[in-house]
């Protein structure tokens, strides 16, 4: 076999091996920026950020080795932590069935065949490109504890309102409803894509052995959306623990920390307190968290999920 090859290599004409190296090289040289930009702006902030997790640092001082006190401290001795995880959980579980439920009743209304669908999809999907600030801003308007809309339409039935965002029983649910609000168009649109490659035939056929709607809804239309929707669902589920723009606009994380999520409560660790060793080890957790969790859920889809 090694006899053969040198054989081959050696009936290569010396012309062409200079070809191939020159475009091995021109390939190479094409890509150097990319490798360049991945290694200096991703790869390497991930080791620095990997050690100064282990590490005691203001931002100014030079970082001091702590071993893993950090991750001790975040487990044990951290009681704000620990409320920070509950709260985020909480918000992933409410947050995530809305958005995901809600994407797919607008995508099977987005998908009928009647005048109007493209700009309510259109209607649909522009929160989800706009400026984070100015939704907060708005929803903050309106969730107003006295002159907000919800509870100025409220008091005109004779209920007062709570005030939403201040108070820690109801600041999450009302973030909740802001999110899926804002961030539901992108679900949409995936799933809407998943409706429109459905085979049209497969429902005519249904339709003539006498299936209702609601059979061919459950029957045709869901399983065959299942790989859509697992998509959209552990998208949603990442992005449920990396909020931060609307928890910072509408609530500061507050009252207290009822509101406070996981990357918000990191942030102030960092870029208020100090801690940035401390922030490290926080990035670290949530990394692991939500890599264990997605990998549960991908051995969990092979029982729902169906590709055929």
């Amino acid at each position: 076999m090694a006899t053969h090859t040198a054989v081959r290599r050696a009936e290569v004409p010396p012309e062409l091996r200079r070809k191939r190296r020159r475009r091995t090289l021109e390939g190479w040289l094409f890509a150097l920026p990319l490798v360049f930009g991945i290694v200096a702006f991703q790869a390497a902030p991930i080791v620095v950020s990997m050690y100064t997790s282990f590490t005691s640092w203001d931002g100014f001082n030079s970082p001091r080795l702590v071993g893993g006190r950090n991750y001790v401290d975040l487990i044990v001795h951290d009681p704000i932590f620990l409320q920070v995880v509950r709260n985020t959980i909480v918000f992933t579980v409410l947050g995530v069935p809305a958005t995901v439920v809600l994407a797919l009743v607008l995508a099977l209304l987005g998908n009928l065949k009647i005048p109007g669908t493209a700009f309510f999809r259109m209607a649909f999907f522009a929160p989800y490109v706009m400026n984070v600030v100015a939704i907060g801003f708005v929803w903050y308007y309106i969730f107003g504890p006295t002159n907000g809309l919800i509870n100025q339409f409220l008091r005109n039935l004779g209920v007062t309102g709570p005030a939403w965002l201040a108070d820690s029983a109801w600041v999450i649910p009302a973030v909740v409803v802001v999110s899926a609000w804002q961030g539901v168009g992108y679900p949409m649109m995936i799933l809407l894509a998943g409706l429109q490659g459905i085979p049209e035939e497969m429902y005519e056929a249904a339709r003539i052995d006498g299936a209702s709607a609601w059979s061919r809804l459950w029957r045709i239309t869901l399983p065959l959306l299942t790989p859509q929707i697992f998509f959209v669902t552990i998208s949603q589920f990442i992005a449920s623990f990396q909020v931060f723009g609307l928890i910072y606009v509408l609530t500061k994380g507050g009252p207290g920390y009822s509101s406070s999520v996981y990357i918000f409560y990191l942030w102030q660790v960092a870029f208020q307190q100090g801690k940035f060793g401390y922030a490290a080890a926080m990035a670290w957790l949530i990394v692991a968290l939500i890599a264990v969790l997605t990998w549960i859920q991908w051995k969990l889809q092979k029982k729902w999920v169906f590709y055929d």
